[in-house]
């Protein structure tokens, strides 16, 4: 296994990066290769300016400037986030590193006819792992659709290899958490990645248990 795990919060201080950090420490338990993607503390710029929306197309330039990020996409077999879901949504800066680092190209092939659909290019990518909260309870989040769960576990997931499975792990009313609450769904964080690591890669002699 190859893990790029993209992180999405402002402050360093935070229980998403509790959770961020438990995910890692699993990673290294089962001396899985992993790469973090900070998006906040690398000041990642998610806007997608006029250039970069002029030259979307062009293979030959699109690339600019995301080089790193693109070499780490293409590098993984697994894509993990941990985030807070803001509004039932992804924050901004997430959603704008998928709209800039998610090219053509990169992320999937543009139609070659007229009619047709975007081909998938993540064919590397056989699992996505969403680690988020939300203030909501599951109920109404639910009721409103989870939009940034969708976008990741569905919209991305179809540019991703055809059998690419999917894992979500969520603290529900975050806005009425408790430190129980708190340390229990860390638990069910590093329960969930033993899980998988179990089940996708062999214990590497010299590893943590």
């Amino acid at each position: 296994m190859r893990a790029l795990i993209i992180h999405c919060h402002p402050r360093e201080e935070s229980y998403t990066a509790a959770v961020r950090d438990t995910v890692m420490d699993r990673l290294a338990a089962r001396g899985v290769e992993a790469r973090l993607i900070d998006l906040h503390a690398e000041g990642f710029d998610p806007v997608l300016s006029a250039t970069a929306h002029a030259d979307y197309l062009d293979l030959s330039v699109n690339q600019r400037g995301l080089e790193e990020h693109i070499a780490a996409l293409e590098w993984c077999d697994t894509l993990i986030f941990t985030y807070p879901t803001w509004w039932y949504g992804l924050p901004a800066m997430l959603k704008g590193w998928l709209d800039r680092v998610l090219l053509p190209g990169v992320a999937f092939e543009m139609p070659t006819e007229t009619g047709g659909d975007i081909r998938p290019g993540l064919t590397n990518v056989t699992r996505i792992m969403v680690f988020t909260t939300c203030g909501a309870s599951r109920w109404l989040t639910a009721l409103v659709g989870a939009p940034g769960r969708r976008t990741l576990t569905r919209g991305l997931r179809l540019i991703c290899a055809r059998r690419c499975r999917t894992d979500v792990v969520a603290h529900y009313l975050m806005d009425s958490a408790t430190p129980d609450s708190r340390a229990a769904h860390l638990s069910r964080v590093a329960a969930r990645m033993d899980r998988v690591l179990r089940r996708a890669t062999p214990m590497k002699r010299g590893a943590a248990t």
